[in-house]
């Protein structure tokens, strides 16, 4: 058979304009350009990406469910931002879930698992420097637990609350000493995997989520205060 030979029912299905819309508000949220507080028109954000409006106010409802932003009748959407009270709860949820997450893929986790793991490690090291660049693949190092451990579910639920709070990372990594931090926490987890000790590896992960929930906290009330 010629393998360059093209067949039509194996093409990427095309993303619709509400999913293209979805995923622009969502990337513009998770990275910091549409910051919390700032109002977000239909009308400027469907000639912005050359769509229609309704595709765009589908987006903004399902963005709304997920708690990202808010609609007010009549008044259109705003992004969302969260109360201190709001970060504890999403980083005490975010420890139990990963710690899961750690503990499934320490069961299976091998040699090459390990290997993608500390390459993933390094290129984090490397990108220090760049607070964009490592706070992505910071989140690569998180998904790809869920990826080890074949927890699609528990991805999913996971995937959700990283997007609520990776805005904040951002705010969180103006402290050059936290960088540092997490490399070591990262460092233990992936040893507890290399010996599949999932109980080892579910709580080194629970402590490194919970304990960034202060100084979360802390840079959110320095931001604020416009310190």
């Amino acid at each position: 058979m010629n393998s360059s030979l093209a067949f039509p029912h194996m093409a990427t299905p095309a993303v619709s304009a509400e999913e293209e819309a979805y995923q622009h508000l969502l990337h513009g949220i998770r990275m910091g350009s549409l910051r919390p507080g700032e109002r977000l028109l239909t009308e400027d954000i469907a000639q912005s990406i050359g769509m229609s409006r309704m595709p765009v106010r589908e987006a903004l409802r399902r963005l709304a469910a997920e708690g990202l932003i808010t609609v007010r009748p009549n008044r259109g959407a705003v992004v969302r931002g969260l109360s201190a009270k709001e970060v504890d709860e999403v980083f005490e949820m975010r420890a139990a879930l990963e710690g899961l997450a750690a503990a499934r893929a320490a069961r299976v986790a091998t040699e090459a698992d390990v290997r993608g793991l500390e390459r993933l490690l390094e290129r984090m090291t490397e990108s220090e420097g760049n607070m964009g660049e490592w706070v992505t693949l910071h989140r690569q190092f998180h998904e790809s637990l869920c990826r080890i451990g074949d927890s699609p579910r528990l991805a999913t639920q996971i995937s959700s609350l990283h997007s609520v709070v990776e805005p904040l990372m951002r705010v969180w990594l103006e402290n050059a000493q936290q960088p540092a931090r997490a490399r070591t926490s990262h460092a233990d987890i992936v040893a507890a995997l290399r010996a599949n000790d999932a109980r080892t590896a579910e709580a080194i992960m629970r402590r490194h989520v919970a304990g960034t929930t202060a100084t979360i906290v802390e840079a959110m009330n320095r931001q604020a205060a416009g310190g």
